[in-house]
């Protein structure tokens, strides 16, 4: 038997009762097992690797040495090494090759198989020096018969020469290189002679830098492969000490050797050892062969990997491709587990819902209890409640701080001025960056996603408007409505908590998520050029200005409708000015103001600011796109590619402001309240909720309140699923209960204080999520590096939102920024979020032809006809939201938001769920239901392994044996 759940490995090796057959057990075990026609050599590293172990093995880093003539003397050269890719030394002897994928030789990998059958395989020798070791195989092989008695001065000696590493340095290194000390070792410790490899560490051995590659538990396996001219036939041996041990001079780094492969051979073959060197070393550092090799019983288990090896291989005609060109190593790569599984993924693993994506979702079956979501959202979060707060502490924070800093502020200024139109200043920029402080600190320290950022939204300032108009017209007052509305929402939005309505989002498959986000992130690059464009009116670039005629070009201020050299009119006017002015010494603004008129062919002149403030928007949006990808670069060394990564929108922000400073052009700047009063001076910080309206207005609120409610839920839920999709790699869980709760509590909050609403702004939440991302450091040389998750924590949102509150504090420092360059920062945020969708990749297939299109999996498993068909669905739901969100009927956004899900529904009907798994997800409900005997058993079976519990190979077995007594009706007893 094996341990693998999906399948099962019978070997019937006793004499069962008649009438039983092979066959008739597979199909009264059909509803139990799944057969999976696998090769004996796999079925064996089953049974060796299916045993869990709590400590994973070490990292092996692989050395080959390769045995050379210096002079009269002999030695060990360094000629190769591996972590996870293989580097070379390059011909001159200067220098390591780039890290890449080695390429074998069929015949090399049967020869080593050849070597291990007819070797020596030591395994768990209990070895501490090298020479103590090399006897002990020595000692074997003469025992054996495989070496005779007076080889082993030879051997030995040959064994226990000096090992030269490579060391040697350019005299002309790169910029990154310097101050490096050089690694490896050329000085050896003391030891027996000269020309005896070190008993002991060197220094250079314990300074070698390449140690910061290797990961801290890593252990050496050392292959030693060369030529001689006293053997006959080949000297082979595979050694696996039973623990690591540090055997002086023999590995470049200061790291414990645990395997030894030895390969001595008669002269005229040094290439065809190298290959087998490389073909073992190759072997070593493969995930699934070293768990083979760490874990092996005997030789057999060691061939049986190599043959799983072999099974896997794939081998390049020669012609076909040039073997000189080194393979670059791949960004990802599958685990040992895959390789192993050799199974193929069901469409339920392809369409999990995203209702639990980053951990529980937390829905309505979770816990049947009244508010089971909400408590169980709260002890999700609980425990992870202090690391929220000193996992913040990180330099990364700091550059996540100041972009969505800068963000949020921007955003805030924008919607409080739009809000401030739509109200009559009742809501304006003041109460903006109280509420966006409010809201975002309470939301980021008590919710259940802190990640999410909250801001005002389109459709919300679009109901702020309608409402405002509708109590204007019907002599009803704001506020005091508004607050009831902000009240029955908040009611309405603990029912939903209570009743766990947020079981709705897994219906929310990767059609509606994408249909959303896309529109958000075409609202914010459409807004930033539209703001950009407005400036072409409010500074238009003079095109009939001539250098040449500059002195003939004069504005002044006259009277209106005076007498002027410029006008044929003779009609005075009775406008006077205090006396102590002159018309003639007025300004363009006081020349207005005291109803003059301005006169000439320059009044209208005014310079360049709109190509400037185009040279700001588009410059910090590129710089801050060529600085994000920098850490991708082959300049500098990696921590400071990945600092000037993470500072990227930063260093473009300042670089930018600091251009407009020197160019000194009165571009517009952001405007910031500088003091802490409301925007209306007649209302105060405090709505009363009675005494100006009619008693039946409290009760009709809870009309307009549950559309707010309805838009709420959707935005809040559908950005919250996106945060918390599985790609991101989140830890820590999701709270869609905990986050609608206090997203209703800060409804309640904000219109008592008059302040506008708040929910999660999608792009904002991405942009903060994709600065948080964390990636390998340590990798192994040429390893890509690898995403490993989200920086989760609090303390980056919390940080934001203070900072808005006190930016009216800053506003001295803040009025030198450029609006265009915070547009610039709009326009990347939301051309960003893009990124990583597949829709928009699916978009682009339209223009591509069919050679050019990229390798996605969708591709190779759904007709491309289908994929088109697909998209143009999404296309038409885009168009009809981008129309709706422009309109009046923007209001009912929220209520198309849920057509998308039965636009969703309806698509099961036209496409089949296969190409569903692979181009969506597929709805829950969609299986068929299985039988109460095998639901049973399911519940069994994750019992056990939520206890950690498996079956012991013995009751399998008898398992077994009860079937063969069932079939052949000898015992009616169920199995156990």
């Amino acid at each position: 038997f094996t341990h693998n759940p999906h399948s099962l490995f019978l070997q019937v090796n006793h004499r069962c009762p008649p009438g039983v057959t092979i066959a008739s057990i597979k199909v009264m075990m059909s509803d139990v097992c799944v057969f999976v026609p696998v090769s004996p050599a796999a079925e064996r590293l089953r049974y060796i690797l299916g045993e869990d172990d709590d400590m994973p093995n070490p990292t092996l880093f692989t050395e080959m040495d390769t045995l050379q003539q210096d002079g009269d003397e002999l030695e060990w050269k360094e000629s190769a090494r591996w972590v996870k890719f293989e580097e070379k030394v390059e011909d001159g002897g200067e220098r390591w090759s780039k890290p890449h994928v080695s390429t074998l030789s069929l015949h090399s990998l049967f020869e080593l198989r050849t070597c291990l059958q007819t070797g020596t395989v030591v395994l768990d020798l209990e070895g501490y020096s090298l020479p103590q070791i090399v006897d002990e195989i020595i000692e074997r092989q003469i025992d054996e018969g495989m070496l005779s008695p007076d080889l082993r001065e030879k051997i030995s000696f040959v064994l226990l020469r000096k090992h030269r590493h490579q060391t040697k340095k350019p005299i002309h290194r790169s910029l990154a290189d310097m101050g490096k000390a050089s690694g490896g070792g050329a000085r050896h410790a003391h030891s027996r002679s000269m020309n005896d490899i070190a008993d002991t560490l060197s220094t250079d051995q314990l300074r070698n830098k390449f140690m910061k590659k290797i990961p801290r538990d890593a252990e050496a396996s050392n292959v030693l492969v060369g030529e001689v001219d006293f053997l006959d036939k080949p000297f082979v041996a595979f050694v696996r000490l039973a623990q690591a041990t540090t055997l002086g001079g023999l590995t470049e780094v200061p790291v414990p050797t645990r395997f030894l492969f030895i390969l001595l051979g008669p002269t005229g073959k040094a290439k065809s050892y190298n290959q087998i060197g490389r073909a073992i070393a190759t072997l070593m550092v493969d995930d699934l062969f070293s768990d083979v090799a760490y874990k092996a019983r005997d030789r057999e288990d060691l061939i049986a990997g190599i043959d799983e090896f072999l099974d896997e291989v794939i081998v390049l005609p020669p012609g076909e491709w040039d073997p000189k060109i080194r393979i670059e190593p791949p960004k990802k790569v599958p685990t040992a587990d895959k390789r192993l599984e050799k199974s193929v993924h069901s469409l339920n693993e392809l369409g999990q819902p995203n209702g639990t994506a980053g951990g529980s979702g937390g829905h309505a079956e979770d816990e049947e209890m009244f508010c089971g979501g909400l408590f169980l959202d709260m002890k999700r979060k609980l425990p992870w409640f202090p690391s929220d707060f000193y996992e913040g502490f990180h330099i990364q924070s700091i550059s996540a701080v100041l972009f969505i800093y800068l963000g949020c502020i921007t955003n805030a200024i924008t919607f409080g001025g739009l809000l401030g139109d739509a109200t009559d200043n009742y809501q304006g920029v003041m109460e903006s960056f109280l509420g966006t402080a409010l809201s975002g600190t309470v939301f980021c320290m008590f919710s259940g996603q802190p990640l999410i950022i909250l801001s005002s939204t389109g459709p919300i300032l679009i109901f702020e408007k309608l409402l405002f108009e509708f109590s204007k017209n019907n002599g009803i007052d704001y506020m005091e409505l508004r607050l009831w509305i902000g009240i029955h929402s908040c009611i309405q939005c603990f029912l939903l908590v209570a009743t766990d309505a947020s079981y709705i989002i897994k219906y929310m498959t990767r059609f509606t998520e994408e249909g959303f986000s896309s529109l958000i992130s075409f609202i914010f690059i459409s807004d930033a050029i539209k703001k950009m464009v407005s400036h072409t009116q409010y500074y238009p670039i003079n095109t009939d200005f001539k250098p040449d005629y500059v002195t003939a070009y004069k504005c002044e201020c006259l009277p209106l409708l005076s007498p002027s050299p410029y006008s044929s009119t003779s009609k005075t006017v009775s406008y006077s000015l205090p006396s102590y002015l002159d018309w003639s010494q007025l300004s363009k603004k006081e020349c207005v103001k005291y109803g003059g008129s301005l006169v000439g062919n320059t009044c209208k002149y005014v310079p360049d600011l709109a190509l400037m403030s185009f040279i700001l928007f588009f410059g910090t949006y590129s710089m801050t796109v060529s600085l994000k990808k920098f850490k991708f670069s082959r300049y500098f060394p990696t921590k400071l590619r990945k600092l000037i990564s993470d500072f990227s929108i930063f260093m473009a922000i300042m670089t930018f402001v600091g251009l407009d400073r020197l160019i000194g052009l009165k571009t517009p700047k952001l405007i910031v309240p500088t003091e802490f009063k409301p925007t209306r001076p007649d209302r105060g910080w405090i709505v009363l909720p009675f005494g100006k309206n009619p008693w039946w207005v409290y009760l009709a609120s809870f009309v307009p309140a549950l559309l707010v409610t309805i838009l709420i839920f959707m935005d809040q839920q559908i950005s919250a699923v996106i945060v918390n999709r599985k790609e991101n790699k989140l830890r820590k869980g999701c709270g869609y209960h905990l986050d609608l709760f206090w997203v209703g509590v800060l409804m309640a909050v904000c219109s008592f204080l008059g302040l506008p609403w708040y929910v999660a702004a999608t792009v904002i939440s991405i942009a903060h999520i994709d600065s948080l991302k964390m990636e390998s450091e340590s990798s192994a040389p040429g390893e890509q590096p690898q995403f490993l998750g989200v920086r989760e924590q609090r303390l980056t949102g919390i940080l934001v939102f203070v900072l808005t509150g006190v930016s009216i504090f800053l506003a001295p420092v803040l009025q030198f920024i450029p609006m265009p360059v915070l547009y610039g920062v709009f326009l990347y945020m939301g051309v960003a979020s893009l990124s990583g969708i597949q829709f928009w990749e699916r978009i682009k297939l339209y223009m591509m032809p069919s050679k050019y299109q990229p390798d996605f999996p969708f591709l190779r498993h759904v007709p491309l006809r289908r994929v088109h068909l697909f998209t143009l669905v999404q296309i038409i739901c885009l168009a009809v939201l981008w129309v709706l969100k422009s309109t009046v009927l923007a209001i009912l956004f929220p209520v198309m938001i849920l057509g998308l899900l039965v636009v969703r529904k309806m698509l099961d009907m036209v496409f089949s769920q296969h190409d569903l798994a692979w181009i969506d997800d597929i709805l829950p409900g969609k299986d068929k239901k299985k039988d109460k005997k095998k639901g049973d058993k399911d519940d069994t079976k994750k019992k056990d392994k939520k206890k950690g519990r498996a079956d012991d190979s013995k009751d399998k077995v008898r398992n077994v044996k009860i079937y063969c007594h069932q079939l052949a009706g000898l015992e009616q007893k169920k199995p156990g």
